[in-house]
């Protein structure tokens, strides 16, 4: 059965960088669209990142343009969302998802992970 598990939130100051991983297991990692929300305490879910089946290309959510970069490991069935410059307002639970096809932003992609806890102190 698909699998996406997140690692590697923590607590973090105001400044510091993170670098999440999102194992796939269960599906050919190279026919899906991977993708990074984030879900803030009291507030919906939103789109940080996407990116398609080869890396070829990106698309980011205005507030983390510049300072957040996604990327793919088709060999290790593996993205990462590494986060610099992070700012107290990053603090959420990141969750990523994987969809066949390109939805961007569009929150319906069909498999999602439980999520990694990342914590911004100022």
């Amino acid at each position: 059965q698909v699998q996406l598990v997140e690692s590697g939130g923590g607590l973090v100051q105001a400044g510091d960088s993170l670098r999440l991983s999102c194992a796939a297991s269960g599906l050919t990692f190279s026919r899906f669209v991977m993708a990074w929300f984030r879900q803030p305490p009291g507030k919906e879910r939103e789109f940080v990142a996407t990116i398609t089946w080869t890396g070829a290309r990106t698309y980011y959510a205005d507030s983390v343009k510049g300072r957040f970069t996604i990327s793919r490991d088709n060999a290790k069935n593996t993205v990462y969302l590494q986060m610099n410059s992070l700012k107290p307002e990053d603090t959420a639970g990141y969750y990523c998802a994987a969809n066949e096809i390109y939805s961007g932003r569009n929150p319906e992609y069909a498999y999602w992970g439980r999520g990694t806890q990342v914590t911004v102190s100022s």
